[in-house]
């Protein structure tokens, strides 16, 4: 899969706080309660990625050049 065809990290966001707001509303049966908190938790581990990325990312542009 390439970069353009992954979800961006806002959508991936938006996507979990509706999958969190629906399961905060209490309403849903069970197996589908199992299904969004599995999916909750996939969103999250692909959002700390991202995050984690975008840091490593940072820290080598803002990395003091060293001599060769």
């Amino acid at each position: 899969m390439s970069d353009t065809a992954q979800p961006s990290f806002e959508e991936l966001q938006r996507e979990l706080a509706a999958t969190v707001a629906r399961l905060e509303q209490g309403d849903v049966p069970v197996d589908e309660a199992i299904a969004l908190w599995r999916r909750g938790e996939e969103l999250y581990r692909l959002c700390v990625e991202r995050l984690e990325a975008a840091e490593l990312q940072i820290e080598e542009l803002t990395a003091p050049e060293r001599p060769a």
